[in-house]
């Protein structure tokens, strides 16, 4: 089975990654990492605004569906896809998802949620995390973050630009994935806390109960081509552009 770009998907279901990578891993997905993440809430200000989301239960069943149905599944699988690009270095076939992750977003809040985390990710990476040298993914991490063919960085996606930075640094894609939809849910049950409000402890159960949803994404994206991506999470999308002309908000999206 092949990317849909004529890259081989990798097939690295039960890698078990480095000590340096797992280190890597555990700080890049991290609330410290310095993306911003916790300034974006998916349009879900939206939704406690209007009153879809108003306690556990609602955000357990909103966050299932974006996702199961929106940019969850759909970042799970430009992630993995973008991996065995970079990991081949294919630039060609990894521009090529970079744009499709940029035009996948439905509303000027989330093109904003996805290049601005992206950006941040990528400089963090690339004036504290250096991959070493050698490998034909780090050559293009060289080739996309600095020089004269450096991506600017508005230029990100957030998905692809932990792609190119765990295929640099040799992070096997299953457990990348997963800490990635893990991170993305973690967020948005952090946002639910403040914004709902929702109790610390109420947030965690969110989390757990999302854990077999995570876990069962992440697995399909390591297996799915470019033909599989598409959403459905119309109210989340709508809750995005609805968020934009939102009266009072804490969030930026």
């Amino acid at each position: 089975m092949t990317t849909g770009t004529g890259i081989p998907i990798f097939m690295t279901t039960n890698a078990a990654p480095s000590p340096d990578a797992l280190h890597a891993l555990l700080a890049w997905m991290s609330p410290a990492f310095p993306v911003g993440a916790y300034t974006y809430s998916h349009g879900l200000e939206w939704a406690v605004e209007d009153g879809t989301v108003t306690d556990a239960a609602s955000l357990t069943a909103w966050l299932a569906d974006v996702l199961h149905h929106g940019a969850g599944r759909s970042d799970a699988i430009l992630l993995a896809r973008a991996m065995d690009a970079a990991t081949a270095g294919d630039k060609r076939a990894f521009l090529d998802l970079l744009e499709l992750s940029l035009a996948l977003q439905p509303s000027a809040e989330r093109f904003l949620e996805a290049s601005a985390q992206g950006g941040a990710f990528i400089a963090a990476v690339r004036d504290a995390w250096q991959p070493a040298k050698g490998s034909a993914a780090a050559h293009l991490f060289r080739d996309l973050t600095e020089g004269p063919e450096a991506i600017a960085r508005g230029g990100w996606s957030y998905p692809l630009a932990v792609a190119l930075a765990a295929s640099a640094h040799a992070m096997p894609a299953a457990p990348m994935v997963g800490a990635y939809l893990h991170a993305f849910a973690a967020n948005l049950v952090s946002a639910a806390v403040r914004a709902v409000p929702l109790g610390q402890t109420d947030g965690q159960r969110v989390i757990h109960a999302l854990g077999p949803a995570i876990a069962a994404l992440a697995g399909d994206a390591l297996d799915s081509g470019l033909d599989d991506i598409g959403g459905c999470a119309f109210l989340a999308d709508i809750a995005s552009m609805n968020h934009e002309t939102q009266y009072t908000r804490l969030f930026r999206s």
